[in-house]
């Protein structure tokens, strides 16, 4: 069996299932802890509050949209952008098809990719220089931030290079830093991209019960 074998067969399968264990373990944890009872009576909906508080949060609000302008920009332009990076590109669309899903969609031509993977690049270094240049954002970032957006970096920039498939090694890199970086996510600050939904929702199902408007 060869590396890329190997990284993409039996490897993957185990970084994958540590993946998924863990991410719903965490869920879980989260949703055992439950909330305090409040025995106040209600004044709105906690459920519309909830929707209400996800759905919100994705519009920055204008009083304080021109100070994070930077971490609106740098945060939407990576988000959007690795989200089209990974469900839109031709040979993931065939792995996630062969691998995992047993059905395909249409891709993006390569410019598509090259245009997405550029601004997701940009968005994630954004973002990085913003975390060590704002003294805030520098006194409150930790190890596992670094490393996540090391992680991540790593996994896009081998991906790029392996973009060609022209040599099976530089595939079996990009492939080994996928499985670590599917392994490390479970246990990091990356689990945000499940948890916001809990945290905003948590906040707008307290506000939305208390009747305040979001």
């Amino acid at each position: 069996m060869s590396f890329l074998e190997l990284v993409e067969g039996p490897l993957f399968l185990i970084a994958a299932a540590i993946f998924l264990l863990g991410v719903l373990w965490r869920l879980f944890g989260i949703i055992r802890i439950g909330r305090k009872k409040d025995i106040s009576p209600p004044k709105g909906s906690a459920a519309k509050g909830f929707v209400v508080g996800n759905l919100r949060h994705f519009f920055p609000r204008g009083i304080f949209a021109k100070r994070t302008m930077v971490h609106i920009v740098g945060g939407y332009g990576f988000h959007i952008g690795l989200f089209v990076v990974v469900f839109f590109f031709t040979p993931h669309i065939k792995f996630l098809d062969e691998r995992i899903l047993g059905f395909s969609w249409q891709g993006l031509p390569h410019w598509g990719f090259i245009i997405a993977a550029e601004i997701t690049f940009a968005g994630l270094i954004m973002l990085w220089v913003r975390r060590i240049s704002d003294p805030v954002m520098r006194l409150i970032s930790d190890r596992d931030d670094h490393i996540s957006t090391g992680l991540t970096f790593l996994v896009l920039l081998t991906g790029c290079l392996a973009l060609q498939e022209s040599h099976d090694a530089l595939r079996a890199t990009h492939m080994a830093f996928v499985n670590i970086w599917l392994i490390y996510f479970p246990f990091s600050r990356l689990m945000h991209a499940f948890t916001f939904v809990l945290s905003r929702g948590h906040s707008g199902a307290t506000y939305g019960r208390k009747g305040i408007n979001l």
